[in-house]
């Protein structure tokens, strides 16, 4: 009880001392809300991870496809220097 005193802002307060049923009550209550957030927390951390992923493969492919296409068109004016080459 203190401890979720402490967490709600009440500092020093007096606490007089549960009993065993209404402690592991409340432990129960704050080591399930625990989990729900620490499982929620974990969601969006790998939901993070997934988007970053799917960012930078997004990226490498376009950098791919800028590549591809700068060695294209650097082959079409070799040729293109080449047949001007041979029909001056």
């Amino acid at each position: 009880m203190r401890t979720k005193m402490r967490l709600l802002g009440f500092r020093g307060a007096a606490v007089k001392p549960l009993n065993e049923e209404a402690a592991a009550e409340l432990g129960a209550e704050l080591l399930g809300e625990a989990l729900v957030f620490g499982v929620g927390g974990l969601c969006l951390y790998l939901e993070y991870l997934r988007q970053a992923g799917q960012s930078r493969r997004r990226e490498e492919h376009l950098e791919q496809t800028l590549s591809d296409l700068r060695e294209a068109i650097e082959g079409l004016q070799r040729d293109l220097d080449e047949l001007r080459g041979h029909g001056g």
